[in-house]
């Protein structure tokens, strides 16, 4: 099999590494190597930005109108449609996510997306005239919003293809150029999609620079061409790339880590929470952020609704994820399955229950990938590590409370803030049980529920900023005012010139 090499793609087309390395790209469900990706340098992202920053002056992009933006964001769709069956399978192969998520779901979002936010800035208010007042004199004043300038837009290797779209359609609609780094486990479709998509844009306006986050990222986050980050993936990755913006000032939209927590009530129905938890733990094998992975349970139904849980997880498929019939994909690599389990172990450990699952699968044709049987560790508190910490793996831990109020406080005593539900059989009081949790997305009787016009961002060490909607257009945005003065005769401007040009 020929392995291909994977180069940068800059100012409209593909261009070799500066350093002339690459490195190994594997399928998580094998463990075979499937690429060889660029080794990107310093200079590789000073090329890039350079280009991108002679795409912003170009006037073909610089002036086209938001209809005309529309336009040509909904020619995407086009693209994507054409190229879903190869889209799919470069994503299945390099993230490990199951063939019916990227098919079903993936896809859907992504042609979503461009279709809302095309729609969206038809419409939307680029330039709007304020009302003349007569204090200190009558003047015409327009708030414009403009483009940022160049961005960085940098995915999380999990849910590649999603979270490149999600990022660079509102920076497009916005008049944005990017400079785009995928994640080096994940390349694959983040540059195909880039060489699709490119012909219908200026060049330049679009480039990818592969590489690791401490050479290309660090690069990007520093580089004084760079006017806004655009960042998907670790607390701890994000905290750095905020420091590293800080020193001019950059704009920075941040969507990190996750825990979060699931209050099922007394009245919940049993079955529709134990397909829903799941779902909500169990979608992409547990790499998400925005995860369920806190299943608060009151005590009067706390066994019967483990019972439920382990026979439902008991019932879904673990193998490859190119079998259209497969629930559970593998871990991104075995350095991330064993920390998984290590998280498992400690919990044990502190005290936790073992309901089910806690061990690695071997999948017959894919021995070499790291496959986790859906896990779920009862009698859980939130002094334990698996608890506290982000596992991104197919666990979750379930902790009885006694009343409502006991439930919000074990919700909220967490880091992180990116998601939470309530399940129950009195959504009304849902309502006001969802203001009390601390979280960006609270989801009422379900999980995941991601529309692409909605806001999407986290509370406290989950983020900084929102994504999606008008949020997410907003975010890679300026405002300018632009003020011009009626009145041209200095010598009636008593009220502003008389100030400093005093009469004798």
């Amino acid at each position: 099999m020929v392995i291909p090499k994977l180069d940068h793609f800059i100012d409209g087309a593909l261009v070799a590494p500066g350093s002339g390395k690459y490195m190994a790209v594997e399928n998580p469900a094998t463990g075979e190597v499937i690429a060889q990706v660029a080794c990107g340098t310093e200079q590789d992202v000073d090329l890039a930005v350079a280009a991108a920053q002679r795409a912003l002056d170009n006037p073909v992009w610089r002036d086209m109108t938001p209809r005309d933006r529309s336009a040509l964001l909904n020619r995407f769709i086009g693209v994507i449609q054409q190229n879903a069956h190869e889209l799919a399978y470069l994503e299945v192969i390099s993230s490990g996510g199951t063939i019916s998520r990227i098919a079903n779901i993936d896809l859907l979002l992504m042609v979503e997306s461009i279709m809302s936010m095309a729609d969206l800035i038809k419409t939307y208010p680029f330039t709007q005239s304020l009302p003349a007042k007569p204090l200190p004199e009558l003047t015409d004043v327009k708030v414009v919003k403009e483009p940022i300038g160049v961005c960085a837009l940098i995915p999380a290797w999990n849910l590649p293809m999603l979270l490149f779209i999600n990022k660079l359609v509102p920076a497009l609609a916005a008049g944005n150029t990017v400079v785009v780094k995928p994640s080096e486990l994940t390349p694959q479709t983040t540059l195909r999609l880039a060489q699709l998509l490119a012909p219908l844009l200026p060049p330049g306006v679009l480039n990818v620079v592969n590489g690791i986050g401490p050479v290309v990222g660090e690069a990007l986050t520093l580089h004084r061409g760079i006017g806004k980050i655009s960042f998907t993936g670790s607390t701890l990755v994000g905290k750095r790339i905020q420091t590293n913006a800080a020193a001019s000032l950059k704009h920075v939209t941040l969507e990190l880590g996750g825990k979060g927590a699931a209050i099922v009530t007394a009245d919940a129905d049993l079955n529709a929470v134990a397909q829903g938890a799941l779902f909500g733990v169990l979608l992409n094998s547990g790499q998400a952020c925005e995860s369920g992975t806190r299943l608060l349970v009151h005590e009067s139904i706390h066994e019967p609704l483990l019972a439920k849980l382990a026979e439902v997880a008991g019932r879904l498929q673990i193998g490859d994820p190119l079998d259209p019939r497969t629930s559970i994909g593998p871990m991104c690599h075995a350095a991330h399955g064993e920390k998984v389990l290590g998280y498992i172990r400690s919990a044990l450990e502190q005290g936790a229950r073992l309901v089910c699952g806690g061990e690695r699968i071997i999948v017959p044709g894919c021995e070499g990938g790291f496959f986790i049987a859906p896990t779920i560790l009862a009698d859980c508190h939130n002094q334990m590590n698996a608890v506290r910490e982000e596992i991104f793996g197919p666990v979750l831990t379930v902790i009885k409370y006694r009343d409502e109020a006991e439930a919000i406080a074990i919700a909220n005593d967490s880091d992180y803030g990116l998601s939470a539900g309530i399940w129950t059989g009195d959504v009304l009081a849902a309502q006001l049980l969802a203001r009390r949790l601390q979280a960006g997305s609270v989801w009422i009787n379900d999980w995941h529920m991601l529309r692409t016009d909605v806001p999407f961002g986290g509370y406290k060490q989950s983020g900084q900023g929102r994504e999606m909607g008008i949020a997410g257009l907003e975010s890679f945005l300026e405002t300018k005012a632009i003020s011009t003065a009626f009145q041209r005769d200095p010598a009636k401007k008593t009220m502003t010139y008389g100030v400093v040009h005093k009469s004798a």
